[in-house]
Formats: structure tokens, sequence, C-alpha cells
């Protein structure tokens, strides 16, 4: 009988062995199939806790929720100017970001990336290429050269042509930033706006012949914030997020 009972025992912890062996391989299966480069949502409409403003642990009253949006408005005429450039809590490296983005009339905004607070800057534009926001149609930049204008590589790659919805409606831009393959690129209410090195000679090249060249630490932060700019016009944002490659 106990050599009954024995065989009995080992046959169940055998039975268990294999099925416990089982449950972990089908976790290792469910964990190797999980998505790795899910969307992070950086705004969704109701909370500004992954953003506050350059060289500050908070968000000013510059910046507020409206519905759906996250909407800048310029202090009011005879305060003290001080920037309110709007940056993410975290740094990220490779990655593509989407938003919307709608430009007052006459308005001027940019998307950085790449943005270091260190103290010695003062604003996102000094370290943050930037992916610029225009009212082409009134904004006097617009006329200054085509890589002034909305969708650019702002004064280094211009846009391959002007996509941009009426001013008070909403456009949708796509950024994709990847350093393995030394490649940016802009997508602008789903056209291909600029593609564009991002380190190495060739980015070098493309500072040297800009207004950038000679700026300390422009475009030269690998690992950075992503930055919402603060040009003293109205501009909105909504449906921000990010997937890191």
């Amino acid at each position: 009988m106990k050599k009954v009972v024995l065989g009995v025992a080992v046959l169940l912890l055998i039975a268990s062995c294999k099925q416990e062996k089982k449950e972990a391989t089908e976790a290792n299966v469910a964990e190797v199939e999980m998505p790795k480069n899910d969307w992070e949502i950086l705004f969704d409409g109701s909370s500004l806790d992954k953003w506050k403003e350059f060289q500050s642990d908070s968000v000013s009253g510059a910046w507020t929720i409206q519905g759906d949006a996250l909407v800048y408005t310029p202090p009011s005429e005879g305060e003290k100017r001080v920037n309110h450039d709007l940056v993410t809590k975290e740094e990220f490296t490779d990655f593509v970001l989407s938003l919307e983005w709608k430009i007052s009339e006459g308005g001027n905004s940019g998307v950085f990336w790449g943005v270091n607070e260190d103290e010695k800057f003062k604003t996102g534009y000094q370290t943050g290429p930037e992916i610029q926001i225009l009212d082409n149609d009134k904004h006097p930049d617009a006329k200054a050269g085509t890589t002034h204008q909305a969708g650019a590589l702002y004064d280094m790659v211009p846009p391959a042509k002007d996509v941009t919805k009426p001013v008070g409606e909403w456009n949708t831009m796509e950024l994709t930033v990847d350093h393995k393959n030394n490649r940016g690129k802009v997508l602008l209410n789903g056209t291909e706006m600029v593609t564009f090195p991002i380190t190495n000679e060739e980015w070098n090249a493309m500072v040297a012949n800009s207004k950038f060249a000679g700026w300390d630490g422009f475009g030269t932060f690998k690992t950075g914030k992503i930055g919402l700019q603060d040009h003293g016009n109205v501009v909105s944002f909504r449906n921000i997020k990010i997937k890191q490659l």
C-alpha cells in the first residue's frame, strides 16, 4: 500500500512540475508577444501631469485646458515677459511623436525635441531643433523663406509643400527622430514634409549653414525633452502621444 501511495505522489509531483513548466512557458510567450512600442499618452485633454514649464516645476496660467485642447495664451500686455515654453517631464531619445495643432491668425509656434534644461539655457529654443508651426498666410516669418514655413525643420530644411489647414482648423503632425538610422522625418496632414539627418557631419553642416551656427548646445543632445513653444501667440494642441523606438 505504501508503494502505491508513494507512486501516486510521484505522479502528482511530475504532473505538477509539467503544469508549472507549461504555465511559465505560456507566460514567457505572452511576454514576448506583448507590444513593446505602444503609444504613451502625453496629453489626453484632461491632465498636464506629464508637463511642466521650462526650468520650472509647475505650469503657469498661460497654459490652460479648454475642452480637449491644451491652449497657450500670452499674458496680458504690461506683464513682465517671461518665457513659458512647455516641456515634458520625461526625456526621450528615439521616438515617433504625434499631435494635432491649431494656430491663431498671424500666429507662430513650434515643437522642439532634444531640449536641455541646464541653467545656462534660457529657452527650449536654444538647444531643441524646431518643427515650425505658423500661419503661412499672415505671419511675416513665412516671407523670410520656406525654411520658416509650417512643417519646416526651422531655418534648415524647407517643407515639400504647403498643406496647412486654414487658420482655426486642426493640423495633424507626426515627427520621427531615429538616431539609430540617423533620420528625422515630419508628416503634416498625411504628407511627408521633410526628411533630414540628425547626427554626425551631415547634421553639423546643416547647423553651420543656419542661424544656429555657433550656438552652444544647439541640436547636440541626443536625449532630451519634447517642447511646445511660447512664441507670444495663441496656439492649441491636442491628442499628444509618443511611441519610443
